[in-house]
C-alpha cells in the first residue's frame, strides 16, 4: 500500500504536470505559426518584388535582347555593301521554313523588292507596322529594320540586289529616280493594273538571270532592276505618293549631298561645309533642297538625325545619354531638346510610343 501511495503522483503534482506541457505545445506552436506566417510573408514579399521587376523590365527586355541581325537573305549571312549581287526567289521559299514569319533584321548594303501576288499580310518598316494587301508592291532600301507576318496563301516574286551597282546605273540612266531608291514604300496595285502587268515580266526575266552563269549577268539584272524602278515611279505618282521631280543635274547635287550628310551627320558639320565641297554657297544649298525636296538643307541634316535617333531608341536598350554621345551631341540634355523639337516627344515618350506602335499596328489608307 505504502508503495503504491509513493509510485503514484499526487493529484495536484500531475495537474501541474500536465499544464505545463501543454503551455510547452502551445508555445512550441506558436513559434512554428510564427516562423509559417513570417516565411509567407517573405515569400509573398518576394513574389511582390519578381512580378514589380518582370512589369519594369518587360519593355526593357524587348529593348536590350533585341539584336537587329545583318543578312544578305534572311538568315544568311550578310554580304559586304560593295558587293556586286543579286538575288531571286519566291516569297514561300524563305517565308514558309520559318512559319510565315520574318523577324526584324536589315541589309546593310542590299535593296528588297518584293511583288505580292497573292495573300496578306504586314510589315514593320523601321519602328511602324503596315498592313499590306496583294496586289502590291514593297520597296526595302539598304539599312532599312523590317520585317514580314505573311498569310499562308502569299505568293510573289522577291529580287535582293546590291543597291550601290544599282544606284550608279540609275544615275546614268534616271538620276530623278535615285529619291526612290532610298525610301521604304507599299504601293497598292489596285486599280492600276497596266502597270501591274508589265512587273511580272520583268521579275522573270530576272529569275532567268539569276538562274544562268554567263558574260554580262550582272548588267542585265541591273537593267530589268532599272525598268523596275521606272514602274515603281509611274506607280508612285498613280497612288499619289510624293515623288521629288527635279532637273538630273540638280538631282546629282541633292544626291551627293544627302550620301555626304550620310557619312557625317554625327560630326555636326555647318552648312557651308557642304556647300563647300558641293562648289556652291551655303544659300544656294539651301535653295536647292527646297526646289528639289521641299525643306532646307539644314532640315535635311536635322531628319538624318532625328532618323537615327530614333532608329537608337528603338533597337537598342542604351541609355539616352549613351545615345547622346553616340550622335555626337556634347551632352544629354542637348540631345533630348533637339529631339523634342523635331518630333515633339522627349526621347523616353517616343521609345515608349514606338514600342506600343510595333505592338499593335495601323492600317494605312493607301494600302487596301
Amino acid at each position: 500500500m505504502g508503495g503504491q501511495a509513493q509510485a503514484n503522483c499526487p493529484p495536484n503534482a500531475a495537474a501541474g504536470s500536465s499544464h505545463e506541457n501543454a503551455h510547452r505545445q502551445f508555445v512550441v506552436s506558436s513559434k512554428v505559426d510564427e516562423a509559417l506566417l513570417a516565411q509567407a510573408a517573405t515569400l509573398s514579399l518576394t513574389i511582390q518584388a519578381c512580378n514589380s521587376t518582370i512589369r519594369a523590365s518587360y519593355k526593357g527586355l524587348i529593348l536590350t535582347a533585341r539584336v537587329i541581325p545583318n543578312y544578305s537573305l534572311y538568315g544568311v549571312q550578310a554580304q559586304p555593301g560593295w558587293q556586286s549581287w543579286f538575288d531571286f526567289e519566291w516569297i514561300p521559299q524563305r517565308s514558309r521554313p520559318y512559319n510565315w514569319t520574318i523577324r526584324a533584321h536589315k541589309h546593310d548594303g542590299m535593296i528588297q523588292i518584293l511583288y505580292l501576288t497573292r495573300g496578306a499580310g504586314d510589315v514593320l518598316i523601321d519602328h511602324s507596322r503596315t498592313f499590306f494587301k496583294a496586289p502590291c508592291l514593297i520597296w526595302i532600301p539598304a539599312q532599312t529594320v523590317h520585317g514580314f507576318n505573311f498569310s499562308e496563301d502569299v505568293d510573289g516574286p522577291v529580287v535582293t540586289a546590291a543597291q550601290r551597282p544599282l544606284e550608279s546605273q540609275v544615275g546614268v540612266s534616271s538620276p530623278e529616280l535615285l529619291s526612290i531608291l532610298r525610301k521604304p514604300a507599299v504601293i497598292s496595285l489596285t486599280g492600276a493594273s497596266g502597270y501591274a502587268e508589265s512587273l511580272m515580266p520583268l521579275f522573270l526575266a530576272i529569275e532567268r538571270e539569276s538562274r544562268v552563269q554567263a558574260g554580262g549577268q550582272l548588267t542585265a539584272g541591273m537593267a530589268l532592276l532599272t525598268a523596275i524602278c521606272i514602274q515603281m515611279a509611274r506607280l508612285m505618282r498613280v497612288n499619289d505618293i510624293d515623288m521629288p521631280n527635279a532637273h538630273s543635274r540638280k538631282s546629282a547635287q541633292i544626291e551627293k549631298f544627302r550620301r555626304m550628310v550620310d557619312e557625317n551627320f554625327k560630326k555636326h558639320l555647318p552648312i557651308t561645309n557642304y556647300a563647300e565641297q558641293l562648289s556652291i554657297t551655303s544659300g544656294q544649298l539651301s535653295r536647292l533642297c527646297r526646289e528639289v525636296l521641299g525643306v532646307s538643307s539644314l532640315d535635311v541634316i536635322n531628319e538624318r538625325m532625328t532618323h537615327e535617333a530614333q532608329r537608337l531608341l528603338i533597337y537598342t536598350g542604351n541609355s539616352i545619354k549613351q545615345l547622346a554621345y553616340a550622335l555626337g551631341f556634347a551632352d544629354e540634355t542637348y540631345f533630348c531638346r533637339f529631339f523634342r523639337k523635331h518630333t515633339g516627344l522627349s526621347p523616353s515618350e517616343f521609345r515608349e510610343k514606338a514600342m506600343d506602335a510595333m505592338l499593335n499596328p495601323v492600317n494605312v489608307s493607301n494600302v487596301d
